[in-house]
């Protein structure tokens, strides 16, 4: 084989995690940079936990996040005779021994020996294999096995803590260590890149490649290398939790993250690209990548600072790509796909392109994800603007120079130009008169034309709202608290 081969592998128990997608994220980085193959393999075997829908999850969110693999998706559920086989080998060759002790019994013995865990009862009993019997690995008495990995260098691991560990299950389940070292060995995975949750059950698939290398009629295979990545951890450094902190790709996909940005904030997860720069090209990031600069320090997955990046990223595109960007939060019915929590406050038959084309510039500077434009410009094709009530009451209703403030305006924006810099220096004028800054003199206004206190640039969406239904909502926001 010619180039490193890197495997990503995934268990479908729910969605798609950030922290599975840096992993994804890194494994396709090296293939790229050194040249080599990038492998999907979903480890479909928790029967219990699998949802085909989750399978189907993990290949769109790769797609979406542009992490393209060369072979695959295989399903390890579709090589169980393979891990079979090799149970069978290591067990024929004396690396595995039958176990019938219950789980009863292991506790039993551990709490009168005052140690936790197997003590290897079974080990030179000769227990007949039976459909009670697991079989366990006998792990060597003395020594230590070596993982060598590209991030935290040689680590070291004495036999004396680790039990002779089971490696078929009773019901003839070959468990995960072996299975994943059995499909990494079929695929010629050269290189394992994974989490560092998974670092301490290195030495058991280690210890077993090494015995499947010895076993009469099985082919002797090289150990790849490892590389642990460092652990994601929220801003109070624990580790990321599925129900306690945002963890779903498929979520920020929503929200309107862009999938540039997203990866390239994936990237800063324990790497960094060199010089002070930190928003990057994907193809700087693929000539820069190395293992060997990856940080083995925790790395805060920093939700702030990924909204952040989106946004500079969200300025960077061109008036084109924006308005391709942001279709799916504005005309959804023209696209293949949209948000699945998506609510407008217009139709199709309310939409008016022409007028969208000319607002996006204003928002492309305001937002920091696309899901934040859909609020931001509803009262552009709606009859009448979604309300703040809170807002308007302060502004308005419970304000009297606010009132006043939308009389004049009404009175003043019927005689002058219809035009962004004319109403600025109008407002700025009225507001004066007053005694109130433009931003105060803007509240009111604002909030009765669009609804709310935070929206575009509000003189521009006046100009292309127009003159009449700008009048028109000023009227109705006087009437609306009688006046």
């Amino acid at each position: 084989m010619s180039g490193p081969r890197v495997r990503f592998a995934p268990s479908p128990t729910g969605y798609f995690h950030v922290g599975s997608a840096r992993t994804s994220l890194f494994n396709w980085l090296f293939a790229r940079q050194s040249g080599g193959t990038f492998i999907l393999r979903i480890e479909d075997t928790d029967t219990e936990r699998n949802r085909e829908e989750w399978s189907r999850g993990i290949v769109s969110a790769m797609k979406w996040l542009g992490l393209d693999f060369d072979e695959g998706p295989f399903y390890q559920s579709q090589l169980l005779g393979d891990h079979v086989a090799a149970a069978e080998a290591l067990y024929a060759a004396g690396y595995l021994y039958a176990c019938d002790c219950t789980r009863e019994q292991i506790d039993e013995r551990a709490k009168l020996r005052a140690t936790p865990g197997y003590d290897g009862h079974c080990r030179d009993r000769g227990v007949e294999r039976s459909a009670s019997s697991a079989l366990r690995f006998r792990v060597p008495d003395e020594g230590v096995t070596v993982v060598t990995d590209m991030i935290r260098g040689e680590v070291v691991f004495p036999h004396d803590s680790y039990e002779d560990f089971v490696v078929v299950k009773s019901n003839g389940v070959v468990l995960y260590p072996l299975a994943n070292a059995v499909d990494d060995r079929m695929m010629g995975i050269t290189h394992v890149i994974r989490g560092e949750d998974l670092l301490p059950t290195t030495p058991k698939q280690v210890m077993m490649w090494g015995a499947l290398n010895e076993c009469a009629g099985v082919a002797a295979v090289p150990l790849p290398l490892y590389a642990h990545l460092p652990m994601l951890v929220n801003e109070q450094r624990k580790k990321l939790s599925k129900r306690k902190d945002p963890v779903a790709v498929e979520s920020y996909r929503d929200q309107g993250y862009l999938p540039d940005a997203f990866v390239n904030y994936l990237a800063l997860l324990g790497w960094s690209p060199r010089g002070d720069e930190e928003i990057v090209t994907r193809a700087t990031m693929v000539e820069q990548f190395r293992l060997e600069d990856v940080s083995h320090s925790p790395a805060f997955f920093d939700v702030k600072k990924m909204t952040h990046v989106n946004g500079e990223y969200i300025r960077r595109l061109s008036p084109e790509q924006f308005l391709e960007a942001a279709a799916p939060w504005v005309h959804p019915w023209s696209c293949p796909w949209s948000p699945s929590s998506l609510v407008l406050d217009w139709d199709e038959a309310h939409f008016d392109a022409s007028l969208w084309a000319a607002v996006a510039p204003l928002v492309q500077e305001r937002v920091a994800t696309l899901g934040e434009i859909t609020s931001m410009i509803g009262f552009f094709f709606t009859e009448s603007p979604r309300l703040d009530e809170a807002a308007f009451d302060k502004v308005i209703t419970n304000d009297p120079l606010g009132r006043a403030l939308l009389a004049a305006a009404i009175e003043r924006f019927a005689e002058h130009e219809w035009s962004a810099p004319v109403l600025h220096q109008s407002l700025l004028e009225l507001g004066e008169a007053m005694g109130l800054t433009l931003r105060k003199a803007q509240a009111p206004i604002r909030c009765a034309v669009t609804g709310t206190l935070v929206g575009p640039p509000l003189f521009e969406s006046l100009a292309l709202l127009g003159r009449e239904r700008t009048l028109a909502r000023l009227r109705d926001a006087l009437e609306r608290v009688g006046e």
